[in-house]
């Protein structure tokens, strides 16, 4: 009996200590790699934004071959996704969502025409949605 009694004592399992120590490690882990992470998160989305601008751009000049005009300023954007009134020559929807018309933070693009840097200007403001800006804040721009 004393035998069986020592094999369970011997038993091999965590120690409330142990799960301390490993609970601590992880959080020094997250604590270094947290930052970097957020970083890396931030450059994706701005990446993500360039890249949708790049298509809204293809979209509003195919809109322009079918149509003869961009989008007006009343239109805006949303004449990409549904036809606008009067237009029989529209062929789209050129954008296949309307949630494809705001950037990776959520906010609308925007659309200026006439454009104070071409025809239009097609821009975001970044996670601040104000101009200017640094990091993730830094504005996205089709000029």
């Amino acid at each position: 009996m004393r035998t069986g009694a020592r094999r369970r004592a011997v038993r091999p399992g965590f120690t409330l200590v142990g799960l301390l120590v490993v609970l601590v490690i992880l959080g020094l882990l997250a604590a270094v790699a947290a930052p970097q992470a957020m970083r890396y998160l931030g450059g994706a989305r701005h990446d993500a934004a360039k890249l949708q601008l790049q298509g809204l751009i293809t979209a509003i000049d195919l809109y322009r071959l079918d149509i003869g005009r961009y989008p007006s300023r009343e239109e805006g954007l949303a004449a990409l996704v549904q036809r606008p009134a009067g237009q029989e020559r529209w062929n789209g929807p050129y954008v296949r969502k309307s949630e494809q018309l705001q950037d990776p933070w959520g906010h609308p693009y925007r659309y200026r025409v006439p454009g104070e840097n071409g025809p239009y200007d097609l821009f975001t403001l970044g996670a601040d949605d104000r101009p200017g800006g640094s990091a993730e804040d830094r504005d996205v721009t089709s000029w």
